[in-house]
């Protein structure tokens, strides 16, 4: 690959900087990259980003300078089975399973680690150290956030250009890095990007969870921040109630609701009442904490149905037409189409936040 070194983003004015909340979906991160690319030829200019494992992936190179263009190239030349580096023994049923009963999962996780650390020496500024301290970030306002209630809402996110989430299964609860390291005894400046995105990726079974040891010294197991939180779309907002100064928008890798944000779960025996019960689960966090008209009015849909999250063998069509799908989905969201108007920022607050947000 031969395209220059990205260099971090310059603090865009206030009419076109953005902030992104985009949803995990394993291999799909291509269609997150097209839509991304969609919005800089437009000329937004990402301020912050959060995510969960694809989203997490995407939003650790944007937040690093990684121009979309860039990204779908990236996107496109990856050879996704790589990131299956499970012992040989685990290519049978059986390896798998056994696997999973020793190690709670069957893919280490390390070629994922080192691939995004690759990437982010690679395509980052000269002198980056891969660490959080290189995604700082002064609100422009110099806001002094509201004091934080861990039990009701997101952690105030100001000072990181990059969130991601994981979920800690040991304590049951949703985890926003870099803010919660210290939870861990790690200092948030310190901690690697690519660590933090690599529990945000622990796929369940899939991979292997990452052990980290809390304050107490007791062990946490971390997993997908998308079990608990998959499109944590209102991290962003701001915590005083005042009107937002630009918009966060999401990108979500599913198609637009019919009704609300949820999708109705339509049961007719037991695989698809165990779906039910999988999507009401991983979905709750999202659905108690955001207002659907709120979250959809400023969410980009893309439908990726017809891929996998685990399909790790992509073939050069299937990237493709996730990378269209995106692209598509964003043109429609900026420019309208026959469901929905164009994107305007003023009415969406004269909507939405003319009063604090539920």
């Amino acid at each position: 690959m031969t395209s220059p070194s990205a260099t971090p983003t310059p603090t865009p004015p206030m009419d076109k900087r953005v902030d992104l909340v985009m949803e995990g979906g394993g291999v799909k991160g291509i269609a997150l990259a097209g839509a991304i690319e969609v919005l800089e030829e437009r000329g937004y200019r990402i301020h912050r980003v959060a995510g969960s494992s694809a989203g997490a992936i995407a939003g650790a190179l944007a937040a690093s300078g990684v121009s979309g263009r860039t990204m779908v190239q990236i996107l496109r030349e990856t050879d996704y089975r790589l990131f299956e580096d499970g012992a040989w023994w685990t290519r049978s049923l059986v390896g798998k399973g056994l696997s999973i009963l020793l190690h709670n999962g069957i893919h280490r996780g390390d070629r994922l680690t080192t691939w995004l650390e690759d990437l982010l020496a690679q395509y980052g500024a000269p002198g980056l150290s891969g660490t959080f301290a290189d995604l700082r970030v002064a609100d422009p306002d110099d806001l002094d956030p509201a004091p934080h209630d861990h039990a009701a809402t997101p952690p105030r996110p100001e000072q990181f250009r990059l969130v991601v989430t994981a979920s800690d299964l040991s304590s049951g609860r949703l985890r926003f890095l870099p803010t919660d390291a210290a939870v861990y005894g790690l200092t948030p400046e310190r901690l690697r990007i690519a660590d933090a995105v690599r529990v945000s990726s622990s796929i369940p079974l899939f991979f292997r969870p990452v052990t980290w040891k809390d304050g107490a010294e007791l062990k946490s197991v971390l997993v997908d921040g998308g079990m608990l939180s998959n499109f944590p779309v209102a991290v962003f907002d701001r915590p005083d109630g005042k009107v937002p100064r630009w918009p966060t928008f999401g990108i979500k890798l599913s198609a637009k609701p019919e009704a609300d944000f949820g999708t109705r779960n339509r049961i007719a025996g037991p695989l698809s009442f165990g779906k039910a019960v999988v999507d009401t689960v991983t979905g709750f966090y999202d659905r108690m904490h955001i207002d659907a008209q709120h979250a959809v009015h400023r969410t980009i849909f893309i439908d990726t149905a017809a891929v996998r999250p685990t399909q790790f063998d992509l073939s050069a069509e299937e990237r493709e037409l996730l990378y269209r799908k995106g692209r598509k989905a964003a043109l429609a969201f900026l420019d309208g189409d026959h469901e929905q108007e164009p994107w305007d920022f003023a009415r969406y607050v004269a909507r939405h936040r003319t009063t604090p947000a539920a």
